[in-house]
């Protein structure tokens, strides 16, 4: 079966179409995009699909993927106060595609089902018992496809009883990490949103919950006005007052650039803290891994984390490290205790995997 994998992202629109075994038969890239470059790319493949599976970043409490009708796109439009950047998107490449596609099953594989696994330990905030069961209140995580997929790329890689207790890294404009044991989410970074966790592009990560009320009660900043700066103002953006890309900061630490050299000292510290924190909950590590658009191609993050994390057996061939930035590479350091690989990020694969597995049920 010829699966279209779409995966509408805040800054790119991506177009997969891969074959019967995964293999890649045409593709496309817009960035930045709108609803009107869909149809035209669609159009332009290779061979129509047979089905379409579209990345949607909340799926509130769906475990597993599901076919695609109106009370599901309801559903799905419902929990945008949950996603707000993300979700809008996902729903307008659905519909324009739907049009596109006329008859064609169209399958939403959700970013945060492979979490649904998380321990209650994991998923649980401590706040009052009847907010939690009125307003569904917990840790949903996100990012999981990309997760799901490295770790088991990862043991692939390595061979399963090798990659049993991973810790993968998706690092990209949006960053999170997910310990996986024996394959299964037990505890990740992002929580109730995606604002929760990493320090990234634009997004804050996690601060003091107390800090965002002053900011409303004491400097009466409206709430609005709040989440905008938290999601699109802050990150690498706001501690460089400039770009929130890693390339830029990069360069700029390079210069000697006081605002870059601290930026990137955040971003580094809190991966770092929270790369111990996952290996917590799984007991060990067997395996790092790295992915997303950071995680692939910027050497100078692998690095930096790495020599941090050396109390934890861990480290990597220098070499191998500067000399991946492209496919999927084990950088392992010939002494160390704990494997690092680089693996690309396929949430299209994963995408193809789900969306055949519901239309095989359905059939």
């Amino acid at each position: 079966m010829r699966v279209l994998a779409v995966n509408a992202g805040s800054s790119s629109l991506k177009l997969r179409l891969l074959g019967p075994d995964d293999e890649l038969l045409d593709e496309a890239a817009i960035a930045p995009w709108n609803t009107a470059d869909i149809a035209p790319a669609v159009e332009r493949l290779c061979s129509p699909p047979e089905a379409v599976g579209h990345r949607v970043v909340h799926g509130g409490e769906r475990r597993e993927p599901v076919l695609i009708d109106q009370p599901v796109e309801a559903d799905l439009a419902a929990l945008t106060p949950l996603a707000p950047v993300h979700q809008p998107l996902a729903l307008a490449a659905i519909r324009v595609v739907q049009r596109a596609l006329p008859g064609v099953p169209a399958v939403a594989c959700f970013d945060t089902a492979y979490h649904a696994s998380l321990p209650a330990a994991a998923a649980t905030y401590a706040l009052p018992a009847a907010w939690r069961e009125r307003y569904g209140l917990k840790r949903y995580g996100f990012h999981g496809l990309s997760h799901a997929y490295a770790a088991r790329r990862a043991g692939e890689m390595l061979g399963r009883d090798r990659a049993r207790r991973a810790v993968t890294c998706h690092l990209g404009a949006g960053a999170s990490l997910c310990a996986s044991l024996d394959y299964r989410s037990v505890d990740t970074t992002m929580g109730f949103t995606p604002l929760e966790g990493l320090v990234m592009a634009t997004r804050s990560g996690s601060v003091d919950p107390g800090l965002v009320l002053w900011l409303a009660t004491e400097a009466r900043i409206a709430p609005e006005e709040i989440a905008h700066q938290l999601e699109t103002a802050s990150g690498l953006a706001g501690l460089t007052g400039g770009s929130g890309d890693m390339r830029d900061v990069i360069a700029a630490r390079a210069r000697g650039e006081a605002r870059a050299v601290l930026a990137f000292d955040v971003y580094i510290h809190r991966l770092t803290r929270e790369i111990a924190a996952m290996t917590v909950a799984l007991g060990g590590l067997d395996v790092l891994v790295f992915t997303g658009g950071v995680g692939e191609h910027v050497p100078e993050v692998r690095h930096e984390a790495v020599v941090r994390l050396g109390f934890l057996g861990i480290s990597i061939d220098g070499e191998r490290n500067a000399g991946a930035v492209a496919g999927d590479t084990n950088i392992t350091g010939a002494d160390s205790a704990v494997a690092t690989v680089v693996i690309e990020s396929r949430e299209d694969v994963e995408i193809a995997r789900d969306t055949r597995a519901v239309l095989a049920g359905r059939a």
